[in-house]
């Protein structure tokens, strides 16, 4: 192999480290997602069970257990149609957190991808306390 040949392929492997060390997440900084909760409203009177965050990550670069809500762990998670991550979270323990009644309230997504980035996503919601029609 000449030398014009060995410089071409040192730069084509160093090219492909360089590629390879900013892909799996060594770069150092966080990436993020966005997020969608659901209930985008969230009455401390509602006695549904889980708050649900849909994302743009796809389920498959996820880290499922390294995902948490304002410091609370996951519940479970799936993939919805699009093969994008979907994380739920206990409603009680949500309702436990430090909340603003009747105003909006930021919940952050954070976590890892399978490649140790981290990730992280927030969205608004408002918090409300209204007693249903009918009980008292």
């Amino acid at each position: 192999m000449n030398q014009k040949n060995k410089t071409s392929w040192m730069g084509i492997a160093l090219s492909a480290v360089l590629v390879l060390f900013v892909h799996t997440g060594f770069s150092g900084e966080s990436m993020t997602i966005t997020i969608d909760v659901a209930p985008a409203v969230l009455n401390i009177q509602n006695q549904g069970e889980v708050v649900t965050i849909h994302t743009d990550i796809s389920y498959y670069l996820v880290a499922a257990s390294s995902v948490s809500l304002n410091g609370i762990e996951i519940d479970s998670w799936k993939s919805d149609d699009r093969g994008n991550f979907v994380a739920k979270f206990l409603m009680e323990e949500v309702k436990d957190l430090p909340l603003n009644i009747d105003d909006y309230n930021t919940l952050t997504l954070t976590g890892t991808t399978i490649n140790g980035e981290s990730f992280t996503g927030s969205e608004e919601i408002r918090v409300i306390n209204v007693i249903p029609k009918g009980k008292k």
